[in-house]
């Protein structure tokens, strides 16, 4: 099947970061900062979003890998910007690269693999 996916679809999103995406809420530290892992799921978010509806019907993306790093910290109340450019279609197996921002600078930057799935034969599949 041949996928409407292109290198070059840019994906953005934005967010203001709260109680719930600090490191002491979500677990992964004591402060009250946005987590890492908060990071890491708009990272996600951002890429797969970008794609989605160049998708054929029935049709997602499932994050297999990403490396990232967590530059520098975010207080709560800051608004936090995630752009991702589509590196690289190889098949079903989507790179991307992935950068965030604060109002301040660049506080994350990551490499990213998703994979193109079937969703009702990905789901059957794990339920057995």
């Amino acid at each position: 099947m041949d996928f409407n996916v292109h290198e070059g679809t840019k994906g953005i999103m934005e967010l203001v970061v709260t109680e719930e995406h600090s490191a002491k809420k979500i677990g992964s530290g004591l402060a009250d900062v946005f987590a890492t892992p908060a990071m890491v799921a708009l990272m996600e978010n951002t890429a797969q979003t970008s794609i989605k509806d160049n998708l054929p019907e029935g049709y997602a993306t499932v994050g297999i890998e990403i490396n990232v790093k967590h530059l520098k910290a975010t207080p709560i109340g800051m608004k936090v910007k995630c752009e991702s450019i589509l590196k690289k279609v190889e098949g079903k197996k989507l790179l991307f690269e992935i950068e965030a921002y604060d109002e301040v600078g660049k506080i994350g930057e990551a490499t990213h693999y998703r994979y193109i799935i079937n969703s009702k034969d990905f789901m059957s599949k794990i339920q057995k």
